[in-house]
Formats: structure tokens, C-alpha cells, sequence
């Protein structure tokens, strides 16, 4: 079940990987590709610890026990929204952060586009760690009894997150990759990489908010096509140019 679980995590990634490499006229290194996917990987756990400090100052009897769904049912509305945003940003800072601290001031680090796939690639990362621990906590809830259903669980569970959790983290932070590109080309106006920031922020809470309210994923799809024409269109305007 362990050898199932890190197969079902590593493909969603991998596969939006190939997909985003295609977008880059000159291939990066892959050392250094795997240490931004590394370093997106790792940072996941610190993400949790911050969310769950957030969690605990919201819900100060539940702390990391309560699910995200039943914290937006069991609170006010606002207060339900700023704990969207708060988890949002966490996590959209975080993955920026790992792809910054490892190829800012790398000799490879030479084309605006590579600030849109670094940032990818360490989201990417982020997003397999995610989907191992979805995937291996379905595997072994059925027990030996229920192993069937468990599989089939993990597959779909997977599978959704291939087009909905995997997809969005790409696409925020391509976005930030985007502005980080534009700070880089600008005379170092580092207030863009806010700027991608907050925007990436307020689409990931949107998507979070989506999930939540609605079982019919056709809103959180339509929601990531939105976005995705977007982010290709930045990845356009960036080729071919020159840091």
C-alpha cells in the first residue's frame, strides 16, 4: 500500500511537470529542477505547522483536529474567509519562497520565463507531498476488509486532484512566477512579487471557497480553465526574452 500511495502522489506532479517543461524553449538543469521540487516537497511540513497554529487561533479547542470544511460551517462568515486566506497564503508564500531561496542567485537562473517554472516546480512538489498523504491515508482506512474500496477511493481522490488541487497550485504559482519576472525586468521593483502574491493568495482562497460550497466540481474546473489561459498567456509573453 506504501509503493501505491507514492506512485498515485508522484503522478499528478510529474505529469503537470512534463507539461509545464514543454513551455520552456531551453530545458533547465535537472539537478537543479530536483532541488526546487525537493525544496517544495519540504517545505509542506512547515506549511502544516503554520496552519496549524492558525487553525488553534481560530479554533482554539479543536487546533489541527478540525477538517477545513466544518471550520467554514461551524464559524461566522467572516471569520471563515479570513481563515481561507490565511491558509491560502501560507501555502502560496511557502512555495515561493522554496523556488526563490534556491535559484535566485543561480548562473541557470538566466531567461524571465524560469521565474514562472521554478515557482511551478516547487508548487508541484508541494502538491505530490499533499496528494502522497491523501492517498495514503484512503489506502488505509478500509483495512483489509474494505482494501478494494480503498483503492478505488485513492484512484478517484487522485484523479480529482489531478485537475483540481495539483492544477491549482501550479497555476498560482506560475502567476507568481510571473510577477517575479516582471520585478526582475523592472529595475528590481520587488512590490510585484506582492503584488503576484496577493493575487495568487486570493484565487487559491476563491478555489478553497468553491471546494467548500459546492460538490459539483464544474465551478472549481471552469474556475482553473479561467485561470489556466491566463497563466499560458503569461508564459508566451515571457519566451524568447532575455533577463
Amino acid at each position: 500500500m506504501l509503493i501505491l500511495a507514492i506512485i498515485l502522489g508522484l503522478l499528478p506532479g510529474f505529469a503537470w511537470l512534463i507539461f509545464y517543461f514543454k513551455e520552456d524553449l531551453h530545458p533547465e538543469p535537472k539537478k537543479l529542477v530536483a532541488l526546487v521540487f525537493i525544496a517544495g516537497a519540504g517545505i509542506t511540513l512547515l506549511a502544516y505547522i503554520f496552519q496549524c497554529i492558525s487553525f488553534k487561533g481560530f479554533f482554539p479547542s479543536e487546533g489541527c483536529g478540525l477538517g477545513l470544511d466544518a471550520a467554514i460551517a461551524n464559524s461566522p462568515v467572516l471569520k471563515g474567509i479570513l481563515l481561507i486566506l490565511v491558509l491560502a497564503v501560507i501555502e502560496e508564500v511557502l512555495k515561493f519562497g522554496a523556488a526563490y531561496l534556491v535559484v535566485n542567485k543561480s548562473a541557470n537562473f538566466d531567461e524571465p520565463v524560469d521565474a514562472m517554472i521554478y515557482p511551478v516546480v516547487a508548487a508541484l512538489g508541494f502538491a505530490t507531498v499533499e496528494n502522497f498523504a491523501v492517498a495514503y491515508q484512503l489506502l488505509h482506512t478500509g483495512g483489509l476488509n474494505g482494501e478494494i474500496t480503498s483503492i478505488v477511493g485513492a484512484f478517484r481522490a487522485i484523479s480529482l486532484r489531478f485537475t483540481g488541487a495539483t492544477l491549482l497550485h501550479a497555476l498560482t504559482s506560475g502567476i507568481v512566477g510571473y510577477f517575479w519576472a516582471k520585478s526582475i525586468r523592472n529595475f528590481e521593483k520587488k512590490r510585484m512579487i506582492f503584488t503576484g502574491l496577493i493575487l495568487a493568495t486570493v484565487l487559491h482562497a476563491i478555489f478553497n471557497y468553491l471546494i467548500i460550497e459546492f460538490d459539483d466540481r464544474i465551478y472549481t474546473a471552469l474556475f482553473l480553465i479561467i485561470i489556466g489561459f491566463f497563466v499560458i498567456a503569461d508564459f508566451e509573453k515571457l519566451k524568447r526574452r532575455k533577463i
